[in-house]
């Protein structure tokens, strides 16, 4: 029996960086772009086929993988059919971010198999795109959101951001509410987070505070909620059936290979990122082990602790008999005094053979999930 694999390709190219990003990107030249994608192709040709293996999500991100000629991409991907072995209904993801998209390069990703976009709005309100640095307004989010529907995407994530300096509840619950009234069958609603080294983090931001944050998140599963969406991660909200498969593949702890510069792989219980060092990527891309960096090999106790803080993310929470079977000890022995500390605060629930996060410890996930740690 074939085990099921997730396929992660980096394109680090965006028109211009936003403030608030710590991704690997940048701006680029054509010339750039078409090196890149041979570098590419050669790490692609030299990783093996994995046999043993069956391609289940494939997931171009960025960047802004809509950047480049969309036959570029098109071209990566026939490559991928050639060297793996991709479900026939394989979910296919490719980011992209208004203002860099047209009717022809959408035509050009659906006819190359590309059966599902994610579109970054971040916010309906002009004001809070440029504090991001945002290079489009929501009309022109509007405008591809159209031209994709009219290409055939009947499979479209929609990204929003709370927590922006300057941004109320009030403009929050508005984006929502006009996101949703558009139907996409996803929405990932984002906190942001202030990262080190990003314009960001060197200026004085009039951040909403945690009050409010609060309040944004539990406004997110209620709004949405009235508008037909589940949510089934901290993060994530769907109509039945569009969940995005391939994220739902990390925190369940699936196999991944990613490729490009920066990408992470778990392969097993191997793990390894690719280098960041982009001169290095494009000079030795085609012998893969040479840009591979901190190469591991996970213990059981990393294993563990993935498949906790990972698998907690999920609304559906953990299995007890999976991690048993896992790791042939009960859940209880491993992890007892943390489980009974969030009980008894009514942080997790427990029912039926699985242990998942309530709405209350979801509010705190990070604290929660970093005592699943086991030191």
């Amino acid at each position: 029996m074939k085990t099921p694999l997730e396929l992660y390709i980096h394109i680090p190219f965006c028109i211009r960086k936003c403030d608030y990003c710590d991704f690997l990107s940048f701006s680029s030249t054509r010339e750039q772009q078409k090196t890149y994608m041979e570098a590419l192709k050669r790490e692609i040709r030299a990783a093996g086929t994995f046999p043993e293996h069956h391609v289940t999500t494939v997931f171009f991100g960025g960047g802004t993988p809509s950047v480049p000629e969309a036959e570029l991409l098109a071209e990566v991907l026939e490559l991928l059919r050639e060297r793996f072995q991709l479900d026939q209904d394989a979910e296919i993801t490719l980011e992209a971010n208004p203002g860099t998209l047209s009717e022809e390069k959408l035509r050009i990703y659906r006819e190359a198999g590309f059966n599902r976009l994610s579109l970054g709005c971040q916010s309906v309100h002009s004001e809070e795109l440029k504090q991001l640095g945002r290079i489009h307004t929501y009309e022109e989010f509007l405008e591809s959101f159209s031209m994709a529907r009219k290409q055939g995407f009947s499979n479209i994530n929609v990204d929003l951001m709370s927590g922006l300096p300057g941004q109320s509840l009030k403009s929050y619950e508005e984006s929502l509410r006009t996101i949703a009234k558009l139907g996409p069958e996803h929405i990932s609603a984002y906190s942001l987070i202030v990262e080190p080294g990003t314009p960001f983090a060197e200026r004085d931001l009039d951040l909403p505070d945690e009050d409010t944050e609060r309040h944004m998140y539990d406004r997110t599963g209620e709004i949405l909620g009235a508008y037909g969406y589940t949510q089934y991660e901290i993060s994530n909200y769907a109509k039945s059936g569009c969940e995005c498969r391939h994220n739902i593949g990390y925190w369940k702890r699936i196999s991944y290979l990613g490729f490009g510069p920066g990408a992470a792989s778990l392969l097993g219980n191997r793990r390894f990122t690719n280098t960041t060092d982009m001169e290095r990527y494009l000079t030795d891309s085609g012998c893969p082990e040479m840009v591979r960096e901190d190469v591991e090999v996970l213990s059981a106790q990393d294993c563990m602790e993935e498949f906790m803080f990972l698998g907690l993310r999920m609304n559906e929470g953990i299995s007890e008999k999976q991690f048993e079977e896992l790791f042939g000890q009960r859940i209880d022995e491993v992890y007892g005094q943390v489980l009974k500390k969030y009980l008894i605060l009514e942080m997790l629930w427990r029912s039926n053979g699985r242990i998942g996060l309530t709405r209350e410890g979801i509010s705190i996930s990070n604290v929660i999930l970093a005592d699943f740690l086991l030191g």
